[in-house]
């Protein structure tokens, strides 16, 4: 088991779970958490008690792809968050939102930029210039891979 840390600055919240640590290579972990809060629809998507996150989490890309899967294994499609890379070792994982998200559908064909209001409010293209450019080209970069089909928007998880 390993402990996830989601950072929230924005919202001035952490939120903590454990997950089972699939796979561990230089700069990439893969993790397997089950959903288990109360149902929330987010309008194109619906968590549901029992749902599966294959979770990715890279070290030197500046986001992080959630794959959805129903209790029944059924693809629900990819949350990807925008997020500084991830820190990691063997026990803890640690991840910093930076607001930007993407839904991508089942089938690729529907790409969801979420939060870019809850991004501008950040205020990073003032700020922190580097961020706001690093977050930017990683939604750009995150809709190419699931355009492509490219892992894990090939559904291998």
């Amino acid at each position: 088991m390993i402990t996830i840390h989601l950072l929230k600055p924005g919202k001035g919240t952490t939120i903590t779970y454990t997950g089972e640590l699939l796979r561990h290579e230089p700069g990439y972990m893969l993790i397997h958490a089950r959903w288990e809060r109360p149902i929330h629809d987010l309008g194109y998507v619906v968590f549901e008690p029992g749902d599966h996150f294959y979770e990715h989490y890279y070290s030197e890309r500046w986001y992080n792809i959630f794959e959805l899967r129903s209790d029944s294994g059924a693809l629900k499609g990819w949350y990807c968050n925008v997020s500084r890379p991830a820190q990691f070792d063997t026990a803890v994982i640690v991840s910093e939102d930076l607001e930007l998200d993407l839904f991508v559908s089942p089938d690729r064909v529907q790409l969801l930029r979420l939060d870019l209001d809850e991004f501008a409010a950040r205020g990073f293209d003032r700020s922190d210039p580097a961020t706001y450019t690093a977050a930017l080209a990683a939604l750009d970069e995150l809709e190419r891979m699931a355009h492509a089909g490219v892992p894990p928007f090939d559904s291998s998880a």
